[in-house]
């Protein structure tokens, strides 16, 4: 029988309002009540101190601001609340999803706790994404990748120190290792079939959005910020022929959104905002014609194989995990940054006919490949107990949750307090 074990996640980037990092935790918290008798402790910034519970599931806060770049997520700086965390609850494992301040703050804690278990995710390619953009800015584009080959060796050595860890996709593991003494495992990410499927379309919601049964719908979802260079996704609709009838639904939020909308007022652009209703994020998308994305620095791309799953081509750049996810004959990926060259292929996947013949082996493609059942059975089948040498699956099958308490049915009353003064 598999011991019962308190499992963490400790992670800046949690969003309130979305993000892939929270899908991740949400498929996550539901895969352990379906299958183990584990409980699940998340740690993450907010808006004040406070611990919650709701059956298996405990929630510690810490109050944290909020980053002004993207208002959605916060940067917890307060290291030693979270070890006040870690040492109430005394996890047998933590799984950190941020490479900052708090994997130094995990590695302290097991310097108490030496029985923990050290996981990381590699979640941002952040040498590449972060360090050396920055520093094409400011000390121009010859000396950026002194300072990206300098954020690889730190982070090496940040991860050297944990007992295991994986990135999202081969390319950022390969990197990753070279030169490091750690193996680095892949761990595919998942979708839910029941939301995002093609079934879901629905032609009521197009007709709402002004969109005529021909008229080519594409959509995007993601922050509508730099980042993900939402800016070039409305550059490119922009560049798209008048005749084409197009509409571009962007679905978020970010710093770019007002200036987009103000931009956009009076063309076949809609704003809906953040969608946090996964039933009717897959109802848009299976309702629209082609995705597409300008991100160049995508790790995985949850957005794209939900997208797929319900049944869309990508337009997207040849950067990132996107060739990963956008094989031929599922969509065209161009070069980054040229809103020119996207309009091209969002022009030619629509008039050629191919949008259609794409969307269904991205159907295809998505369901055969990616589950969330499979996502967690290697992570707790194989990352985990490589990393810690103990179990934390029995038998699948067997369908464990009863060990347990599923969500919704609470084994103690459900109680939220502050805590951490620190």
């Amino acid at each position: 029988m598999t011991a019962t074990h308190v499992l963490c996640d400790l992670t800046q980037s949690y969003a309130a309002n979305g993000g892939g990092i929270r899908t991740y935790l949400t498929e996550k918290r539901s895969f352990i009540d379906r299958h183990t008798p584990h409980t699940h402790l998340l740690i993450v910034p907010g808006a004040e101190d406070r611990a919650s519970r709701q059956g298996r599931h405990i929630t510690v806060e810490i109050a944290s601001p909020k980053i002004s770049a993207s208002p959605n997520y916060r940067f917890l700086l307060r290291s030693h609340a979270v070890l006040r965390a870690l040492r109430e609850y005394r996890p047998t494992t933590i799984e950190c999803l941020c490479a900052y301040n708090l994997p130094w703050t995990a590695i302290w804690h097991r310097r108490q706790a030496p029985e923990t278990s050290l996981i990381a995710g590699y979640r941002t390619d952040f040498p590449t994404v972060y360090v050396e953009e920055y520093a094409k800015k400011i000390f121009g584009h010859w000396s950026a990748p002194k300072f990206r080959r300098l954020a690889y060796a730190y982070a090496r050595k940040l991860y050297g120190k944990f007992d295991g860890v994986y990135a999202l996709n081969s390319g950022m593991a390969e990197t990753l290792g070279k030169g490091g003494s750690k193996e680095i495992d892949v761990l595919p990410l998942g979708i839910d079939p029941v939301q995002f499927n093609p079934n879901r379309r629905d032609d009521g919601w197009r007709s709402s959005i002004g969109a005529a049964p021909g008229d080519p719908v594409l959509v995007y979802a993601g922050r509508i910020d730099e980042e993900k260079e939402a800016d070039v996704v409305f550059d490119a609709f922009s560049k798209l022929p008048d005749e084409m009838n197009a509409h571009l639904v962007m679905l978020g939020d970010g710093n770019l959104l007002n200036r987009l909308r103000q931009a956009g007022d009076g063309k076949r652009i809609h704003f809906p905002g953040f969608i946090g209703d996964r039933a009717q994020l897959g109802r848009i998308l299976a309702s629209s014609d082609i995705y597409v994305s300008a991100m160049a620095f995508e790790t995985f791309g949850i957005s794209i194989i939900e997208a797929q799953a319900a049944g869309l081509p990508v337009v997207g750049v040849n950067a990132g995990a996107m060739p990963d996810r956008v094989s031929p004959g599922l969509g065209i990926l161009g070069p980054v940054g040229d809103a020119e060259a996207m309009a091209a292929n969002i022009a030619k996947i629509w008039s050629t006919g191919e949008a259609r013949q794409m969307g269904a082996q991205a159907y295809d493609h998505a369901n055969t490949q990616y589950s969330w059942q499979r996502t967690f059975e290697h992570l707790f089948g194989h990352i985990y107990p490589k990393a810690s040498g103990l179990q934390f699956l029995g038998d699948i099958s067997a369908q464990t949750a009863g060990a347990g308490t599923p969500v919704g049915e609470e084994a103690e009353p459900n109680l939220t307090r502050p805590i951490f003064s620190g």
